[in-house]
């Protein structure tokens, strides 16, 4: 079958060149994420300090710069 002109839906997980990893970057670089921070580096310098941020629906822990977020009340 010719698939050329023809839509098709694929997993992201699947794509194979780009990494899906770099894929989902760059798609996605720009939204915002909410979570809970479940833990502080303890650097003693806020330039230099990192958040541990549980996001429900990801299964990995991120870490994320101190600086870069903002709390929601």
């Amino acid at each position: 079958m010719d698939l050329k002109d023809h839509y098709v839906q694929f997993r992201l997980g699947d794509v194979f060149i780009p990494d899906a990893a770099s894929l989902i970057y760059n798609l996605h670089s720009s939204d915002l994420v909410l979570g809970r921070v479940i833990e502080m580096s303890d650097s003693g310098d806020r330039e230099n300090a990192f958040v541990v941020v549980e996001v429900e629906g990801i299964k990995q822990r991120i870490v994320v710069p101190v600086d870069r977020v903002v709390v929601k009340e």
